[in-house]
Order: structure tokens, then C-alpha cells, then sequence
């Protein structure tokens, strides 16, 4: 989700009244504490009822403690201390879908397949999935023992791996003969440099006249940090109005402008959506469509238009708190409503998931907030990707209209058409 960082915000002195209101809470939490059958644990008392209050503003505020703070650093940082790996749950066992490329399970062997029945000697059964990274994560330098079985193995793998700084890639590219794909993963630190390296390795394998243009993947990818989706539009566009946010006060309104240079050269641009983009790829695919840098294919995005801030409070976590709205250079919010693609290519799902994958969007999270232009058609669509490109219809359709093979009134787009907020 989109985060602004701050430091501290300014607040007015509440009335009277509610200070009456804030001593009940006090009677109330002093007999809990007291009377309640079992002695309550106070911190979490108090964590849940801050959490309480905050989920009934909107699904996206929310407390976090120390912990919960500190995992939200790591992800936006885009780097932890770890092993390297990308795992799943299977069969009760941590299985392993494949080792990143030159990080210490890597070097030590691991191999995709691999099951990892033991961290540390103690067994990953009854574990949760999210319990068992953590315990792969740690401290930068510091061992760790697997027990990995292995088909065709005569008898289970012990290794000891010393955890180093691993980075999470937040842009996956590859060269689809004649056309650029880069897969925007999420809007992390890392993913405006890890965007430009891909660029610059697609123009160093393609000449330049025979790159026939990019397809930028913005699906599945649940958004991230706004400034992060500034740069990426940035650096497609050459001006223009990025973005605006806008909160409870008009004096703060916020204009976010793209200036000249454009990592592409120009070459055709064709985006691709759908259900399970959200926040920050939204930030992305609505001002390259508003600007007409770009042709949006696909089906209608999440719908989630609101901006959180991030206010540290010290040794205690942080308050994750809504403050504002984002909108796309026309003036339009898509909270509630969306990204609407200009091309809609529906991606069939296979027989088995038919009738097993629910449309979910913005708009029907329990207590969000209406969008301005929200109707009962809402938002969001079905969040599916094939595991095999040959397989993927929305990106085969994507790479006929670059290469002529097919045509549509809205691609290429004419950026002499842009529409901007008068």
C-alpha cells in the first residue's frame, strides 16, 4: 500500500466531552484487567482496542507494534537478513521453489524441489508458513542448520548456511524477441533502480531498431511506496502531472510532476491490469493513461485510492493512518472504481480454479472508504496469471498489437490527447 513517511503531525486539543468518554474506556480496561476470568495480557488489551478504533475508520488504518513496524520497514526497504529463497507450505513441510541466484542457499546447494523439514533441529510440522521464515531470517552473519529432503536422496541433507543481506527483486525483465517485458513485482526502495538496470539490459540486447516497444506488468502487484510509483511513472514520462494527493485540508494538496527524459526513447509503451493491482500500480497505469503515454490493458484494477502515513511512535510501533486520496492527472479517484483498461482482455481461468476465484476490489472491503466516482458496478476483477507466458492471454494479445499483429483504436495512444484536470 501506498506509505508517505512522517515524523509527527500536528493535532487539535480534543473537547471536554470526549476526555469524559476516554475516562469509561479507563473504568472499562481497569475492570477487565481486574475481573475478567483470566488474567488478560494489559499490552494486548491496549494494542487491541488502538486497533479497534483505527479499523473502524478504514480497512487500510491500522496500529503496528514494534515487530509489525519493523517487518513493514523491511519489506519497503526491499532487503533483509536471510537465506535466500523462495518457499511455499507443502505437505506440512517447507518446500523450496527456487534459490535466488548468488545468496547463501544458493552457494550452499539448495535446490528447487528441496524440503525443508528442520530449522535449527526443530521439526517445521504445525508451523505456519510465515512462522517458519522468520525463523529462516536473522541477523546478517549468523549460522543456521536445514534439514532438507530431497527426491532421490537415500536420507535427509543437513547443511549450515550463513545468513547474509539478501534483496528482494522488485522488477523481473526478459526479452520477448523483439519486444521489452518488465514485471513490476512491487513498489519497494529498490524498484525505480531495478526498473532502469532492466531497461538498460533490454536496449543492450535489442538494437534499438528493432525493439518493437515494452510491456510494463503491473498485475498482481499489491502497490507499495509513492514515491516509488512517481519515479516509475517519471521515468516513461517526459512532463505532465503524475499524481495528486489530497487530504482533510485543501492548503494540503500535494502536486507530484514528471520532468524531461524518458529511460524508453518513446518506444510504444502497452501496460497490463488487472484485480490484484492495487494502490502504487494504480498510481502508475492511471497517469500513463491520463498522459496517453501508454495503452492499459487488461481488466478493471483493485480500486484502492487512499494514501497512509506512516507516524513512528517511538519504542511503542507505528500508526498506519489514512490521510489523503490520490488522483490521476485527469482529477479522476479511483477509490472504489478503479483503473479501467482501455483494451478489457479477460484471462480465462483454468478448469480448476472456474468458480473457486472471487472478484474482490476496494469497494467491497467492509468500511472503506466511497470514492467520489464509485457506482454499484465497484471494483477490482479476477486476479489471475498464467504460471506460463505461452499461456498468458492478456500478454500474447499485448505482444501482437506492438508487433501489428493485431490493431485496436487505443493503441498506439496520441499523447497530444492527454487529458489533465483544467
Amino acid at each position: 500500500m501506498s506509505v508517505i513517511y512522517s515524523a509527527s503531525v500536528p493535532a487539535e486539543a480534543a473537547g471536554s466531552s470526549t476526555y469524559k468518554e476516554l475516562s469509561v474506556f479507563g473504568d472499562v480496561f481497569e475492570r477487565v484487567r481486574a475481573q475478567y476470568v483470566t488474567p488478560p495480557a494489559e499490552d494486548k488489551l491496549i494494542e487491541n482496542a488502538i486497533n479497534g478504533m483505527l479499523s473502524s475508520l478504514d480497512p487500510h488504518s491500522s496500529y503496528m507494534n514494534s515487530k509489525d513496524a519493523e517487518d513493514m520497514r523491511t519489506q519497503t526497504k526491499g532487503e533483509f537478513g536471510g537465506l535466500g529463497i523462495e518457499v511455499t507450505m507443502e505437505d506440512e513441510l517447507v518446500k523450496v521453489i527456487t534459490p535466488i541466484d548468488d545468496t547463501p542457499a544458493a552457494k550452499a546447494g539448495v535446490l528447487a524441489g528441496d524440503y525443508i523439514s528442520e530449522i535449527d533441529g526443530q521439526s517445521v510440522r504445525g508451523l505456519k508458513l510465515e512462522d517458519a521464515v522468520e525463523k529462516m531470517r536473522g541477523a546478517v552473519n549468523t549460522p543456521i542448520k536445514l534439514t532438507l529432503i530431497r527426491k532421490g536422496a537415500d536420507k535427509p541433507i543437513e547443511l549450515t548456511i550463513v545468513r547474509d543481506v539478501v534483496a528482494v527483486q522488485a522488477v523481473k525483465s526478459r526479452v520477448e524477441d523483439d519486444v521489452g517485458y518488465l514485471r513490476i513485482i512491487s513498489f519497494t526502495e529498490k524498484t525505480y533502480p531495478d526498473m532502469e538496470k532492466a531497461i538498460k539490459k533490454i536496449k543492450d540486447t535489442v538494437p534499438a531498431d528493432k525493439l518493437k516497444g515494452y510491456v510494463l506488468d503491473l498485475r498482481l502487484n499489491p502497490g507499495g511506496l509513492l514515491d516509488q510509483a512517481i519515479n516509475v511513472s517519471d521515468a516513461l514520462l517526459q512532463r505532465g502531472e503524475v499524481v495528486s494527493t489530497r487530504g482533510r485540508n485543501p492548503d494540503e494538496t500535494r502536486r507530484f510532476n514528471a520532468g524531461p527524459g524518458d529511460l524508453t526513447d518513446g518506444k510504444p509503451v502497452i501496460v497490463l491490469i488487472n484485480g490484484g493491482s492495487a494502490s502504487a500500480s494504480e498510481i502508475v497505469a492511471g497517469a500513463l493513461q491520463d498522459l496517453r503515454r501508454a495503452t492499459v490493458l487488461g481488466t478493471r484494477s483493485f480500486g484502492k485510492g487512499s494514501v497512509q502515513t506512516i507516524i513512528p511512535l517511538g519504542e511503542n510501533g507505528a500508526l498506519r493512518l489514512t490521510t489523503a486520496l490520490y488522483y490521476t492527472p485527469s482529477g479522476r479517484s479511483i477509490q472504489g472504481t478503479g483503473i479501467t483498461p482501455d483494451i478489457k482482455v479477460e484471462e480465462p481461468l483454468p478448469e480448476e480454479l472456474q468458480g473457486k476465484m472471487v472478484t474482490e476490489g476496494e469497494s467491497s472491503l467492509r468500511g472503506h472508504i466511497k470514492g467520489q466516482s464509485e457506482t454499484d458496478e465497484g471494483s477490482g476483477s479476477v486476479a489471475y496469471v498464467p504460471p506460463d507466458p505461452k499461456d498468458d492471454v492478456q500478454l500474447n494479445y499485448a505482444l501482437d498489437l506492438l508487433r501489428g499483429k493485431k490493431t485496436d483504436p487505443a493503441f498506439p495512444p496520441n499523447p497530444d490527447k492527454a487529458v489533465v484536470a483544467k
